[in-house]
């Protein structure tokens, strides 16, 4: 079994990923969305969150060679590249949404120098936003930032466009499409429910549209 496929199932099985087209679940943005994604539960689950570490740790030696620094995406990423830093024996440092406003207000937190290569380490893609502000930190701080690897993405256009422009190489350990298509094979959703959670990811708001 494909590793993306493999990742998929562990998802659904320990309900980190949730489906459910006819009742969507309201995102902090109030978009509505027939899919609700918590990774952080995958820590709860020695044998999942060893094999993203696992797969983390493949794809920068593949993707990426030998960075000098690990950087984890606040808050949601923060321990899965706590993990990834540990295997390999790298530095890590965490990034912030907004600045402690006491303090040193830092946005990055840990030791990090000009110079340095960093691999960003993300626990879901959405519109990309915030992935792309930790990024962008970094590299005001003068990081040669290599890539970001995420355990998830929805692959929105919107995101796919936004990690093209700012030229961040982003390579996932499962996606949106394989999520369904194990979803299906596995009894998560009917063939019917597939059409309108296909219909979603290319227009998101327009779906939402629908339910209010």
């Amino acid at each position: 079994m494909q590793t993306s496929h493999q990742c998929a199932i562990n998802l659904l099985q320990i309900k980190a990923i949730k489906l459910n087209p006819s009742n969507p679940f309201t995102w902090a943005s109030g978009l509505k969305s027939p899919i609700y994604c918590d990774n952080r539960k995958t820590l709860s689950y020695p044998e999942v969150r060893n094999f993203i570490r696992d797969e983390f740790v493949k794809i920068i030696k593949e993707k990426f060679g030998n960075p000098d620094v690990i950087a984890g995406v606040a808050t949601g990423a923060i321990a899965q590249g706590v993990l990834v830093a540990q295997e390999m024996n790298k530095p890590f440092v965490y990034v912030r949404s907004e600045a402690k406003k006491h303090g040193l207000t830092n946005l990055i937190e840990g030791e990090i120098k000009a110079g340095q290569s960093v691999v960003v380490i993300e626990d879901l893609i959405s519109t990309g936003g915030s992935s792309l502000k930790a990024v962008n930190e970094l590299r005001k701080a003068g990081c040669n930032v290599l890539g970001m690897t995420a355990i998830f993405t929805y692959e929105l256009p919107r995101a796919l466009e936004a990690f093209e422009n700012e030229k961040v190489e982003l390579h996932t350990i499962t996606k949106y499409s394989e999520l369904l298509e194990a979803a299906l094979e596995n009894n998560y959703i009917k063939d019917e429910e597939l059409e309108t959670l296909k219909e979603w990811k290319n227009s998101p708001s327009e779906w939402s549209e629908k339910f209010e």
